[in-house]
């Protein structure tokens, strides 16, 4: 494949990348001074503006998958079909994140050990290798980048996670030296987070892999995932995680760089995609208030009747959705939040990683019997503590009614409803004598809190624990049998030019061949 360039700015970066896109970390020959010095804002910058993929984020392809979004018009939103195919690749991150560690032992005064571009540079390191591996399985890792091995070795996926949370360990201990936690991190940072929010989000990331990890918790010992939960959760101290919304980490659009759905010039749209039964039937059963502000009613009277808010299926058939759709069966997006302002103002923040989520993770981890020294009193406080951070994200307290306006496909307003937070609270009160129940619970308001943001985290989640329920085995899904999909085929470009290692990796994992059916180590 083609070599690939570094430039920011009016800076080439020094190197190319061949083979698989992980080794030969080159001087670029084209280069005005190959071996010039590039300045880490630059090179952070990079780094935190490829974080999020445009799939990743409101009415990105992602959202069909969650079960969020369902097109009703082929033209305009594609189908709803899960035939996955080949996995993009997360090398980008990995090799900026490498060139970081580069340039930092170059340019910053001081110990290695206090060295928070280090810190920053194994958090990017670790996030490339879990969003790869979590899509398709064993990854080169410990070889990867390394201009020696151009034809990496694939580290078994367990592996990956074991020496992924060691460096979000090690990160962690960097900042911990690094200290001047209000201190902003560095000017090129796109989040504007200080160093204290940046080692929040590399534990609170942290507590995210552990938790994807409950399948493997009881065998695989030298994981240790439930003391490493315990160790995080007990000692906010040495392991300082998310507080508040205000630590989350949210991608912020503007004049510039406009909210996805005027991005790409499918704000006229509205009317060919619906709003899915999968997240309307948990709130619509449970009268969740955060209903109103994610959908139309379906008739124009009693707008504040949850019985007016249907999604649609999925798994039904495209030509039939087309035509409920057009005789109004199914709700829209609320075309006065998401499509008010093309800077995306009227809508909730885009959260990539934040403390909602954070609270669900938590409350799920003692409810696994992860922290011994907490009770499902515990469980429930975080349990709440997440409710009500999504009711905030939502422009809502938890703990005092609103007013919101009802609103059209078009962004007409058709009423209000005044929201009774007291029956909702009441509807999902913790299951403090069933951890099974509070179990189901703790993943459904997590689900409902990943509406339209988190990446793929709705779906990790449901691939993890099948909970909450998905639609699967409708014709509309476009596999056989309706099935949902477990994984991704691994990068086109990983089969082409590291093939022997690949060869290696499916036939110790799946027999000898790719299967998007077929769990890998993490979710069997």
């Amino acid at each position: 494949m083609k070599a690939l360039k570094f430039i920011t700015a009016a800076v080439v970066l020094a190197m190319s990348i061949t083979s698989c896109q992980k080794g030969n970390l080159n001087s670029n020959p084209n280069a005005v001074n190959a071996n010039s010095v590039i300045p880490v804002s630059l090179i952070v910058n990079h780094l935190t503006a490829i974080l999020v993929r445009s799939e990743e984020m409101p009415f990105g392809d992602v959202n069909k998958s969650n079960q969020f979004q369902v097109s009703n018009y082929a033209k305009y939103w594609g189908t709803n079909e899960d035939t996955w195919s080949y996995s993009g690749h997360s090398y980008e991150i990995l090799k900026y994140a490498i060139q970081l560690e580069v340039q930092a032992k170059a340019q910053i005064a001081g110990s290695p050990a206090s060295n928070k571009y280090l810190a920053l540079a194994k958090f990017f390191r670790a996030y490339s290798a879990i969003w790869l591996s979590q899509r398709v399985g064993d990854i080169p890792m410990s070889q990867a980048g390394d201009i020696n091995f151009l034809t990496p070795v694939f580290d078994t996926q367990h592996d990956v996670y074991k020496n992924s949370l060691q460096l979000l360990d090690d990160a962690n201990t960097i900042m911990t030296a690094v200290g001047s936690g209000s201190t902003i991190f560095d000017t090129g940072d796109i989040f504007g987070l200080t160093n204290l929010q940046w080692q929040k989000v590399i534990n609170s990331y942290r507590l995210r892999i552990l938790i994807s990890l409950s399948k493997r918790a009881d065998d695989n010992a030298d994981l240790n995932v439930k003391q490493q939960f315990a160790a995080i959760v007990g000692n906010a101290t040495t392991y300082p995680v998310f507080t508040s919304n205000s630590d989350n980490l949210v991608y912020r659009f503007n004049a510039t760089n406009l909210y996805p759905i005027f991005a790409t010039g499918s704000n006229s749209y509205n009317n060919f995609m619906n709003v899915g039964k999968t997240v309307l039937d948990i709130t619509t059963s449970t009268k969740d208030p955060r209903t109103y502000l994610m959908a139309t009613p379906v008739t124009t009277t009693n707008v504040a009747d949850f019985s007016n808010y249907l999604g649609a299926d999925p798994g039904t058939s495209l030509a039939t959705l087309q035509n409920e759709a057009a005789t109004g069966k199914y709700s829209f997006f609320n075309a006065q939040r998401y499509l008010g302002v093309n800077t995306g103002a009227t809508a909730e923040l885009f959260i990539f990683i934040g403390y909602p989520e954070m609270c669900f993770n938590i409350a799920e981890g003692i409810n696994r019997g992860w922290a011994s020294t907490l009770a499902a009193t515990d469980a429930k406080a975080w349990y709440d503590k997440g409710i009500a951070a999504s009711f905030s994200n939502f422009g809502l307290n938890v703990n005092a009614n609103s007013t919101v306006n009802i609103s059209d496909v078009g962004g007409k307003t058709l009423g209000t409803a005044t929201t009774d937070n007291a029956t909702f609270l009441a509807n999902v009160s913790y299951n403090l004598t069933s951890t099974t129940a509070a179990l189901g619970q703790i993943l459904q308001q997590k689900y409902v809190a990943f509406f339209m943001n988190s990446g793929w985290e709705a779906y990790m989640n449901h691939r993890r624990t099948n909970l909450p329920a998905f639609s699967e085995g409708g014709t509309g899904l476009g596999t056989v049998g309706g099935k949902l999909p477990r994984r991704w085929l691994y990068p086109l470009d990983e089969i082409n030019s590291n093939a022997a290692n690949y060869q290696k990796a499916i036939a110790s994992q799946f027999g000898g061949a790719e299967d998007v059916f077929k769990d890998t180590w993490l979710t069997k």
